[in-house]
């Protein structure tokens, strides 16, 4: 039994040291949105600070419209369109990937023949 919990104890400290890094090396967290955001230091917190407001979000506007609509008639579906439009277009500006990484599709259409 000593000799289970001699290898736990071991594996634990092996773990923990894996997961420290130093303070030179630290990286971003991914941070699940709830609480103060890790990333964020002193620094930022002031230089965000000292920028104009930002951008007001478009979509405010269109989830006010969107609430005063009927749910799913024409009017709301299109509301609804610009708005899930709106999210896309933020994403993607957002949104990095490296050409490399992503393949062209082909210039005319490839299908597989069964023959």
């Amino acid at each position: 039994m000593a000799r289970h919990i001699l290898v736990l104890l071991s594996f634990c400290a092996a773990l923990a040291g894996c997961a420290s890094a130093p303070a030179a090396e630290r990286r971003p967290i991914a941070w699940d949105g709830l609480g103060q955001d890790p990333n964020r230091s002193a620094v930022t917190k002031r230089r965000l600070a000292n920028h104009s407001a930002p951008e007001s979000d478009p979509n405010v506007e269109r989830q006010r419209v969107l609430a005063r609509l009927r749910p799913y008639s024409d009017a709301w579906w299109a509301v609804q369109d610009e708005i899930e439009a709106e999210n896309d277009r933020q994403l993607g500006s957002k949104l990095v990937i490296c050409r490399s990484c992503v393949t062209q599709p082909p210039g005319e259409d490839v299908t597989g023949s069964i023959r």
